[in-house]
């Protein structure tokens, strides 16, 4: 049923749980924001914000939609979240380089070149000489790139406390370190359980990221299949000229900051929820910093960092209402493009409880393919 005005209970305070409750309270809802962590502390905080579609979701047809219309959608999402709530978002749009080490990897470009100027997607190939003329601190190993000028990266951090902070001066009321164990119906409203007392609404949003699956939904007897994969993030303290646009591997990427500093990720490890950092995730990143851009031998070592990203059984975004509780909607399981997806979900989510709108899109990403969720 189409709503005008609710009470919505967003469970997670995480990047998407925070868009969500900026996008419904613009529009007028009424909206509590809860999370066990302060906001932003869940695998946001080790997210190096890279908006790269054309990178990250090209081997996906649905991912591949799904992203690159997130990505049409940020200048506008930053721009009213800057505005809304008087916090300055660092977001820059200065493309990808992505690199060949080896003739495998350079064939792979040639192919994704190809693909993306069939797909009407501005790209240049460039040869080796070219690449290190694009991006001087390039290894010599490198045999070629490919430049993506749509591609960025935003500073996933500040986005998140900037999407708080405008959720808030539009009436979100935010309950941080405050678990939430179970989920059930009442009256025809929802009850959220938590450490603190409960809280009931209209309707409920579970964003809680990886730790999804760890609630209890009265009345749904299967979880949802969302779980932890450790990524670790470092940060360097890089010295003399930076690095000019976000760099990628297939080992790792680098982005670099407006503060000097540049960012070293991810790994990818089944670890489940020990979310402590590695000796050996640290020496492979540095490994394979060291492998791209040389230089990167020479920085200082500014920390690190890990996150527990929500994946999936198929590694698709779970988006969209409960069968068996229809005012329970899922927004979980982004995975490694959580920030990427941020302003879709948002949209996708706000639609379908305040104006009843169903996207097309939602029937790829439902939860209804994992059964009666």
């Amino acid at each position: 049923m189409a709503r005008s005005s609710s009470d919505i209970v967003v469970v997670g305070a995480g990047i998407v749980g925070c868009a969500i409750a900026f996008e419904l309270a613009r529009r007028g809802a009424s909206v509590r924001l809860v999370d066990q962590r302060a906001t932003g502390m869940g695998a946001t905080r080790a997210s190096a914000g890279i908006l790269a579609p054309h990178i990250e979701a090209a081997t996906d047809a649905t991912l591949l939609d799904l992203t690159v219309r997130s990505l049409g959608l940020f200048d506008d999402f930053i721009a009213d979240v800057v505005a809304d709530s008087g916090v300055p978002v660092p977001y820059r749009r200065t493309g990808t380089l992505q690199v060949a080490l080896n003739e495998d990897e350079l064939g792979e470009l040639r192919h994704a070149a190809a693909r993306l100027k069939a797909a009407g997607v501005a790209a240049s190939l460039l040869d080796a000489q070219a690449a290190r003329a694009e991006e001087p601190h390039l290894s010599e190993a490198a045999l070629g790139a490919l430049v993506v000028p749509t591609h960025g990266f935003t500073a996933a951090g500040d986005l998140t406390r900037a999407l708080s902070t405008a959720a808030c001066r539009r009436g979100t009321r935010l309950t941080e370190g405050s678990a939430v164990h179970r989920i059930g119906p009442k009256h025809g409203d929802l009850v959220v359980e938590t450490d603190h007392g409960s809280l009931t609404g209209d309707a409920v949003v579970l964003a809680a990221g990886a730790w999804s699956g760890q609630i209890e939904i009265v009345g749904v007897p299967a979880r949802v299949p969302v779980r932890p994969v450790r990524g670790q993030l470092l940060r360097l303290a890089w010295h003399g000229p930076a690095v000019r646009r976000v760099t990628w591997h297939g080992r790792g990427y680098l982005v670099p900051w407006d503060d000097g500093t540049l960012l070293v990720g991810a790994t990818v490890e089944e670890a489940g929820f020990e979310e402590g950092t590695t000796v050996a995730g640290v020496r492979d990143l540095l490994e394979a910093a060291c492998a791209l851009v040389p230089h990167a031998s020479m920085a200082g070592f500014a920390g690190a960092y890990v996150g527990l990203r929500p994946a999936s059984a198929d590694e698709l975004p779970i988006i969209g209402a409960s069968r068996l509780l229809p005012n329970l909607m899922y927004a979980t399981g982004h995975y490694r493009n959580g920030i990427l997806l941020a302003p879709l979900t948002a949209e996708l989510v706000a639609d379908a409880l305040l104006n009843g709108r169903i996207d097309p899109a939602l029937a790829a990403i439902g939860p209804q393919r994992f059964g009666d969720l």
